[in-house]
């Protein structure tokens, strides 16, 4: 066969075959390139068509990369000011360097370590530093023989931040500061509100260090896959919407979180913003108190002096976060463990913790009536706390 018979065998049919119209208003022009004995045929209007899509997508491509870029640049948090950094706070408590290179700062209360018959480490609150502690008397803390030491969690106070905090890196943490102050081979941990996520990793990574651990109102991770559905959401849905939702972000974005909390026009946490309702009048009482007087903001630049993104913001994403466990799963340790709430609380529903302590039968819980949150204004709680706790100690 011709090479020119082959291209007539080969040519489409006209258009006026196919759709019964001439070739020039079917809207296709078919044009033939040789190369090799291969025919090429491309329809004009779609090869247009192809270059102006190809050109509208660039745009959008362009358009979109810029978008990424400037929303990138506007949800990173501003780098913490490292205390003893070149423009950050200064070092004024006593800190211990730990081996990943982090310093963690520490205060000692209650009798000297040499002399005492109990060593206590204490794991502070949401806005607390290593300056707070459990509130008991002097003279309770001598009679019993307690040496209680308090410290900065990572990011808060003089801590150093840390950018990879894990429940597993809490534990460390305390685990190394017990090594450091040379605490011996077990000793006593009591924890307040949202050091409570310290507290479970210590019961879940290191029990053979404990002695005993009392959990003084534990803030809860809603999200336990031991709770019942419905009784989640039933407590869930009792918060207020900017809680939902912060709790929401600290879950699914946590890298939204520093932008998200920032923006006054955004429904956002009011446990940061100290809004939350507080049904207790003692509680509601105790936090006016601290308002009006300037504690509660003399605090809070304490605790994020070194920046509120590695400090609070870091407590939410790693206590709301997704955990490494379920601490309805635990097994029962070799120490005593403690829990205390208050009925009334306004911030962690009483509801969820009894369920918890009814799963984990050998938690022993004391449920306070017409109490909040905020037990440190609850008259000799400390002492009940200490005595308590140590009563019953074998180790």
């Amino acid at each position: 066969m011709s090479k020119e018979s082959a291209i007539a065998d080969a040519s489409p049919p006209s258009s006026s075959t196919t759709t019964g119209q001439p070739a020039s208003q079917s809207g296709i022009l078919c044009v033939s390139f040789s190369l090799s004995d291969f025919l090429f045929y491309i329809p004009m209007p779609i090869c247009e068509m192809g270059a102006g899509m190809v050109k509208n997508l660039a745009i959008a491509a362009s358009l979109a990369i810029g978008l990424g870029s400037w929303f990138y640049t506007a949800i990173q948090p501003p780098k913490p000011r490292l205390c003893g950094s070149e423009g950050g706070p200064p070092v004024t408590a006593s800190r211990i360097r730990l081996r990943d290179g982090r310093h963690l700062a520490y205060e000692e209360k209650g009798v000297p370590k040499d002399k005492a018959r109990f060593k206590i480490i204490f794991c502070h609150s949401f806005s607390g530093t290593r300056l707070d502690g459990i509130r008991a008397f002097p003279e309770t803390m001598e009679e019993l023989g307690v040496y209680l030491v308090s410290y900065d969690r990572a990011g808060y106070g003089e801590s150093d931040p840390n950018p990879r905090r894990s429940l597993r890196s809490d534990a460390s943490d305390i685990e190394e500061l017990a090594d450091a102050l040379e605490l011996g081979s077990r000793f006593f941990l009591i924890s307040l509100s949202i050091g409570g996520c310290s507290a479970w990793a210590c019961i879940k990574y290191i029990p053979e260090r404990l002695a005993g651990v009392a959990l003084l109102t534990p803030v809860i991770n809603y999200r336990w896959p031991g709770f019942p559905k419905s009784l989640f959401q039933e407590a869930y849905k009792q918060q207020h919407v900017g809680d939902q939702w912060t709790l929401g972000i600290s879950y699914y974005a946590p890298w939204l979180l520093y932008w998200w909390m920032s923006k006054s026009w955004l429904p956002t946490s009011t446990v940061a913003k100290g809004t939350t309702y507080l049904p207790n009048r003692r509680d509601a009482e105790y936090r006016e108190f601290a308002i009006s007087n300037g504690i509660r903001e003399e605090r809070r630049k304490l605790a994020t002096q070194q920046g509120v993104q590695e400090s609070y913001y870091r407590d939410m994403m790693v206590m709301f976060g997704k955990w490494e466990f379920d601490p309805m799963d635990l097994q029962k340790p070799a120490f005593p463990v403690h829990l205390w709430q208050g009925d009334e609380d306004g911030v962690v529903p009483v509801s969820l913790q009894r369920y918890i302590c009814h799963r984990l039968s050998w938690i022993q819980y004391h449920e306070l009536p017409m109490t909040g949150h905020y037990l440190s204004a609850v008259p000799g709680f400390g002492d009940t706390v200490l005595k308590t706790l140590l009563a019953e100690s074998s180790f």
